[in-house]
């Protein structure tokens, strides 16, 4: 089980380093919503504030915290966030990024399931 952690760990990293970089240089070709789409005017309100840079700077950071293995529970609970709004976005507005989101929500429970020692505390109820 340590081998397939360590898979899905290097993989949820890559894919938070990636698209976070991608996020500033724009190596990666994104099509853009149809004009007028409520994705299209979702993401004109949080690109032209500037929200969406900060979001971009916590993938990076929450996925390099994963990629090498510093503080792989911090880098989830900065990417769990991130990982909810993505899955919520393209359940509402743009489901053709349904399967990757998917993907990456379901890599992000197994570890968190992998690292529930370090979790179980926030959700027992207190004494």
């Amino acid at each position: 089980m340590k081998i397939v952690t360590i898979i899905a760990r290097v993989l949820l990293g890559l894919v938070f380093v990636v698209f976070g970089f991608n996020g500033f240089f724009h190596f990666i070709p994104m099509p853009p919503p149809p004009p007028g789409s409520p994705a299209a005017l979702f993401f004109t309100a949080v690109s032209t504030t500037g929200y969406m840079k900060v979001v971009f700077l916590f993938q990076i950071i929450g996925g390099l915290l994963l990629l090498l293995n510093l503080l792989p529970v911090l880098g989830l609970v900065i990417l769990c966030p991130i990982i909810f709004n993505i899955v919520l976005f393209h359940l509402t507005m743009a489901p053709s990024g349904l399967p990757l989101a998917s993907v990456v929500a379901v890599l992000a429970l197994f570890l968190i399931g992998m690292y529930w020692d370090h979790y179980h505390h926030l959700v027992r109820q207190p004494r």
